[in-house]
């Protein structure tokens, strides 16, 4: 898979015991975090597992998660939630990038600025008020 759409940290090149030893997690470990669905590592088309290395940095954190004594059903909550911060983030970021401006530039009027002027003699709110007789 060669394809340069597809960025290298999300490429799988490592095998299941290099992954195993990079990460220092057994390669049946590996696998149980796969059927558990907590890691997807790509396949050839022979079938054989390859892990990126945006699967080691989450397979480095559902250790650091297992070490803090969370169960797998808890991580798979935990990383599912991560995803979603992460994307609404994203989405937050794209959505206000657009709506800011330039320093000392402002689209919206300062409030009273682009008001009519008063004449003379028209109740401004302030000061002495009528009383009703």
């Amino acid at each position: 898979m060669t394809d340069d759409s597809v960025s290298r940290s999300a490429r799988g090149v490592y095998g299941i015991s290099v992954t195993s030893e990079l990460s220092g997690v057994g390669s049946q470990t590996l696998r149980l975090y796969e059927r558990r669905g907590l890691l997807t590592p790509s396949r050839t088309d022979g079938g054989t597992r390859r892990y990126s290395d945006e699967d080691l940095e989450r397979l480095k954190r559902i250790t650091e998660l297992v070490d803090q004594g969370v169960n797998l059903a808890g991580i798979a909550h935990i990383l599912d939630l991560e995803t979603k911060n992460s994307q609404l983030e994203s989405n937050y970021t794209q959505l206000e990038v657009p709506q800011r401006q330039p320093q000392g530039r402002s689209t919206t009027a300062a409030p009273g600025r682009n008001a009519a002027p008063k004449e003379r003699g028209q109740d401004s709110g302030h000061g002495r008020r009528r009383r009703n007789s």
